[in-house]
């Protein structure tokens, strides 16, 4: 996982609610075990409906910030939702709300939710369409133009975006503990410690 510490750039003011996995990337595309590519897939549903939409428009390429309307991520627990988003470019999504599952799926994948009020979300809908924003994880913030909204986020969830630590590099980060207890173990316990094959 890239670390996450400040990310500075263009925002996709979507704003719709209720904004379900299978119109973030449609059953069709669930076969696939690979990341890469489904960025293209992503939000297909939204793009053919409207040959307007915020996502094909000029402005929003290489946007690396969603801005969402409230229960974003609803529906199935597919985690294809989430490596579409990523590979797509984006590393923030805000809104008041995210569903549960989706939440832990984006978190897995290095995407950092932003929960703010709908008043603060509006407002930044608003002020996405003509200034970048810049959202610091550290001091939990979101700034654009001269507004800064200030959001609450987990801490252990902060610590492994800021650090880059995927649930394997957390379990390499504990490797000296680990490598510690199992030899205190060896020592107390011999008899627990399998013992190698002769040949």
């Amino acid at each position: 996982m890239n670390a996450f510490q400040i990310l500075q750039g263009t925002a996709v003011p979507l704003g719709l609610k209720n904004v379900d996995t299978d119109i973030i990337i449609s059953a069709e595309h669930l076969k696939v075990t690979t990341r890469q590519g489904l960025g293209k897939f992503a939000f297909a549903k939204l793009r053919s409906a409207d040959p307007d939409n915020v996502f094909d428009s000029p402005r929003a390429a290489g946007a690396s910030i969603l801005i969402a309307g409230d229960n974003f991520g609803c529906g199935s627990s597919r985690e294809h939702a989430a490596w579409a988003i990523a590979d797509m470019g984006i590393r923030v999504i805000i809104a008041p709300r995210f569903a549960d599952i989706f939440s832990t799926n984006a978190f897995k994948n290095g995407i950092l939710l932003v929960e703010l009020s709908q008043e603060q979300v509006e407002r930044l809908l608003v002020l996405a369409k003509e200034t970048q924003m810049m959202v610091d994880l550290r001091n939990q913030t979101v700034t654009c133009g001269e507004d800064e909204f200030r959001f609450e986020y987990d801490a252990f969830r902060k610590t492994c975006l800021l650090e880059g630590l995927d649930e394997i590099g957390i379990t390499e980060r504990e490797k000296p503990a680990i490598e510690r207890h199992f030899a205190n173990k060896a020592r107390a316990q011999p008899w627990s410690v399998q013992a190698k094959c002769r040949s």
